[in-house]
């Protein structure tokens, strides 16, 4: 649809009467500003630069300086103010960790505080913590524990904190350098299933459209994601959406009250009087939205409100989706995603009027051992009216953390190259550019990496960031198996609980740079798939830390020294310029030398005129069926969400949207009223894996369905459930309620 042909402009409904929202449950962002002043007031002026230069180091939505290519005017959100410390703090007195008993009751958060890591440091088992060393007494500790095992006892995990291109591919080279594909990034338990989902169905393993194509589009739906809490500055894009007269629906099991209404505070009127965005809410069951759409789609068919013509010249698989859609009773699709038929007809008819859509989805879909299947519906949806390759319409799996997009492409993960091409299919390709051989057998994911440690089938861990005792599943199990491993290696920023596990040898400690301290700048890639680069900032810098990427460089080279020129980068620049040759989507990354300088691979959109990047050119339908779930008596369908956090970073012990501390177990009021429960009661939840102790908070959530805080509610999550078509754990579990007398303390 041209621009021309869009909604009739048109002013957003206000919030409310009460200026800019005071008395509200809500973020606030002036107070923010303020506080991250504070915060900062040591390094004001390199707090500033890094504001106004550098690439945003929060979600994937890519800020450049205060800027981006969506629209005018300043975008600056809570989530990087809050990161911003961590990026300026000085380093810690090490005299803290001497004995690291006097930081075990620390929470990751106090532990933060304390500062950054300033030089390398070394534990051994029976010492009760860590001395410091130099770094090539460090590096040669680590290259020698490499050279003393076999490459399939080597792991390496990279998370998304702030982590540029340049670090996960120089991570993941280096570990084929060693011999192993035993590599992996924190997207596996993000949007794993996003990218195996849209690359067997379209093609592609990306968002298929740009941010600017929320702007003016009919229709703006949001499957399972908390955008406002997430990804703040896409508040403003939803805001200039309904200005054009964008209608906003939201599927999910809480109605979420950032989506409700917001304030947003770099648009005049909005920060005044707030903005109602989203105009109606589906609530499903956790786990129901395929047995939603499957409804919708029924309707659609039986509306006659299909595309034929679409469907026919470019896609495959929709006679199939139809008989299977006509084996599935209303019945049961009323039960499992808890609305009637009536209600998936009203998002039928919606779907239908709109000429033009743009589906978004995050963890809420993706964190299902179903999550592929998930994803495989929404596409369903979107191919069946051919919402893809259009202006104002396609698929986003939107991004949470600024480094994942890229993580993957450039070929941090343990079955796949850089290019997103299978080990056999690539081998020769990268071959030739690297001249090493690559390791043909496909690596652990990173709950693979754990189970095996858990066997004693892990020699060498290596972590570049993470926590995988906030980030996994019963995080007893997860100490127990770190524990095991006789080398422990862990480059990152600041202290991490996981460091203090103890060690079964040895644990190294190694001091990491930011993106913003790291030589020759770096790059990230957005959720829509545009690579923005980095500028280095001048500033303070700690100690004696090390760009991330030349860390792994170097011990890949002593491990390995009579190979080292297979692994050594002179810049940053040279890394660039090796994966625009190795990763062919990415070229015009060698050219990135400034700030501003970007592009997006692929263009504005994918998919273009039906045109698909599939073997036969043709888009595929998939016929999926609703996940069983059998509730027990008193049974409750429990999910996680995020609060005032990033990642597993947890910054405040209230959630500014909802007003709840981080033990609120989130229930519908009528499920309470049932069981006597009122406001504030303590309860506790149970699962076959564990407990949870907290205290009620009443909100407008799906009767029979339940919300904790995550990474508190790993503790009653269980382990090995995950996607068999691609490993991502499931965050969610049928547990049990039960009122708690006495005292609750709060989840550290």
């Amino acid at each position: 649809m041209a621009e021309s042909e869009g909604p009739t402009r048109r002013t957003p409904r206000r919030a409310g009467l009460r200026p800019f929202g005071i008395g509200e449950t809500k973020p606030h962002h002036f107070l923010e500003i303020f506080r991250t002043v504070w915060e900062n007031k040591r390094h004001p002026l390199f707090a500033y630069r890094i504001l106004r230069d550098g690439v945003c180091d929060g979600c994937a939505l890519g800020t450049t300086g205060m800027r981006d290519f969506t629209m005018k005017g300043v975008h600056l959100c809570t989530v990087r103010l809050n990161l911003l410390k961590l990026n300026t703090a000085d380093a810690l007195d090490i005299r803290y960790l001497e004995d690291v008993s006097r930081l075990r009751g620390m929470s990751s958060r106090d532990l933060r505080d304390l500062g950054r890591l300033p030089y390398p440091m070394v534990r051994r088992r029976g010492e009760p913590g860590f001395r410091r060393v130099s770094w090539d007494d460090a590096l040669d500790l680590v290259a020698g524990g490499i050279r003393k095992t076999s490459p399939d006892r080597i792991c390496f995990f990279v998370t998304s904190r702030g982590v540029t291109n340049e670090t996960y591919y120089v991570a993941q080279k280096a570990a084929r350098f060693l011999g192993t594909n035993h590599v992996d990034n924190s997207s596996r338990v993000c949007h794993a299933p996003s990218t195996t989902g849209m690359k067997q169905t379209l093609g592609v393993a990306a968002s298929t459209c740009s941010y600017s194509d929320w702007i003016g589009t009919d229709l703006l739906v949001f499957f399972g994601s908390d955008v406002p809490n997430n990804q703040p500055v896409t508040t403003k894009y939803m805001y200039y959406a309904k200005e054009r007269g964008t209608r906003i629906a939201v599927v999910n099991p809480f109605r979420e009250l950032g989506l409700e209404r917001y304030w947003v505070p770099s648009v005049p009127r909005s920060a005044l009087v707030g903005t109602r965005l989203a105009d109606d809410f589906f609530l499903v069951h956790t786990g129901g939205d395929i047995a939603f759409i499957n409804g919708v789609l029924k309707h659609l068919i039986e509306m006659d409100a299909v595309d034929p013509t679409f469907i026919r010249e470019h896609t495959d698989g929709f006679s199939d989706l139809v008989r299977g859609l006509g084996a599935q009773p209303w019945e049961d699709l009323e039960r499992y995603s808890g609305l009637d038929r009536t209600q998936m007809r009203r998002f039928a008819e919606m779907y239908a009027k709109a000429r033009t859509a743009v589906f978004v989805w995050s963890m809420g879909i993706t964190q299902h051992r179903f999550g592929v299947d998930n994803v495989k519906a929404i596409v369903n949806l979107a191919l069946a009216r051919g919402m893809v390759g259009r202006e104002r319409c396609g698929l986003m799996p939107i991004r949470g953390h600024s480094g994942v997009q890229g993580g993957a492409e450039v070929g941090c993960v343990p079955n796949l190259l850089p290019g997103g091409d299978s080990i056999a299919t690539s081998r020769a390709r990268v071959e030739a550019v690297w001249g090493f051989r690559v390791p043909e057998i496909p690596g652990h994911t990173a709950v693979q990496m754990v189970e095996a440690a858990a066997r004693g089938e892990v020699d060498v861990f290596y972590a570049v960031g993470g926590n995988f005792l906030e980030t996994l599943p019963e995080p007893d199990f997860v100490r127990e198996a770190l524990g095991r491993v006789p080398l422990r290696v862990h480059q990152d920023l600041v202290l991490t609980t996981q460091m203090l596990v103890d060690p079964a040898d040895t644990v190294v400690l190694l001091p990491a740079q930011t993106r913003y301290e790291q030589r020759g700048g770096g790059t990230e890639t957005s959720t829509e798939r545009r690579i923005y680069f980095s500028p280095e900032v001048p500033g303070p810098r700690v100690g004696e830390a090390m760009a991330e990427w030349e860390i792994l460089m170097r011990v890949a080279e002593r491990a390995r020294p009579d190979s080292r020129d297979g692994i050594h980068f002179e810049d940053a620049q040279r890394i660039r310029e090796e994966i625009a040759r190795v990763v062919p989507a990415y070229g015009g990354i060698e050219n990135l030398r400034e700030k501003g300088d970007a592009v997006q691979w692929g263009g504005s959109r994918l998919c273009e005129d039906g045109r698909f990047p599939t073997p036969d050119g043709r888009a595929r339908f998939s016929r999926v069926v609703p996940p069983e779930t059998h509730l027990p008596e008193g049974g409750f369908l429990l999910s996680s969400r995020r609060g005032k956090q990033f990642n597993s970073m947890v910054q405040r012990d209230v959630d500014p949207m909802i007003g709840a501390r981080r033990d609120a177990v989130l229930m519908n009021p009528g499920d309470a009223e049932a069981m006597g429960l009122r406001e504030g009661d303590p309860v506790e939840v149970r699962s076959e894996v564990g407990r949870f102790a907290g205290r009620v908070k009443l909100i407008r959530i799906k009767p029979r369905n339940l919300q904790m805080y995550w990474p508190e509610a790993n503790a009653v999550l269980r382990r090995g459930i995950a996607d068999p078509e691609c490993g991502i754990p499931d965050y969610n579990a049928v547990v049990t309620l039960a009122p708690l007398r006495g005292r609750v303390e709060v989840a550290a």
